[in-house]
């Protein structure tokens, strides 16, 4: 199976660097709806099979952009939500923005059962993301789309990836409407796309990355 981990496009608190992880959360603008169109385009020429988005507007437009090139509908899990800020939503200083990104790399690092004040510990934001991936595992579904958010996807990534260092965690940044592709199934993933970086991994599957058609990546 193929996933691909899709960040949103551009909203006014990114512009801001503002904790926005409150439902709905605020539309796009209108680089990130052109970030949207382009992200669209990129996956108009693989065979996905499914799409699906977090509920907050943002993801939800992302996806729609995503499935529309394919006549798919869009599901929507609340597991796929990003990291709730809980005490720190729409903080914008940079102490806060630190905090709410230290708790992610050291729930990366292990630390799961850490709780952000007014929000989830490591175990519970985990559990719920795996949650919908299993989801989409069990349809049988060789290639989906998750439009989900940045530090929840660099999150899962990082930990259920078996050929990434999760103490890197801190270096890996994900734009708006970056990628992260993998292959393999509950239990057993590889990252073999981060963005623009080809991630080495052990399978040679066609369009897998190394050795195959890396995963499309919108222009930005």
């Amino acid at each position: 199976m193929r996933l691909h981990l899709i960040r949103h496009g551009q909203t006014p608190s990114n512009l801001i660097h503002a904790l926005d992880t409150d439902e709905p959360g605020p539309a796009l603008t209108a680089e990130g709806e052109r970030q949207a169109a382009a992200v669209g385009a990129a996956f108009a020429g693989r065979p996905l099979d499914l799409v699906y988005a977090s509920p907050l507007t943002r993801t939800r437009q992302t996806a729609a952009a995503i499935a529309e090139p394919h006549g798919l509908e869009v599901h929507i899990r609340a597991g796929l939500r990003e990291i709730l800020a809980g005490e720190l939503e729409m903080r914008t200083d940079d102490e806060s923005v630190t905090r709410y990104l230290g708790t992610m790399v050291r729930w990366a690092a292990g630390d799961l059962d850490l709780v952000l004040p007014g929000g989830e510990s490591g175990q519970a934001t985990l559990d719920r993301f795996d949650q919908v991936v299993s989801e989409v595992a069990a349809t049988g579904a060789q290639e989906v789309a998750l439009v989900s958010h940045g530090a929840m996807i660099r999150f899962w990534a990082m930990v259920r990836a078996d050929n990434l260092d999760a103490s890197t965690a801190a270096d890996r940044w994900l734009d708006n409407t970056g990628v992260v592709s993998l292959i393999g199934a509950p239990g057993g993933w590889q990252v073999t796309q981060w963005q623009d970086e080809l991630v080495a991994h052990t399978s040679a599957t066609p369009g897998d990355g190394p050795g195959g058609q890396p995963a499309p990546q919108p222009v930005r």
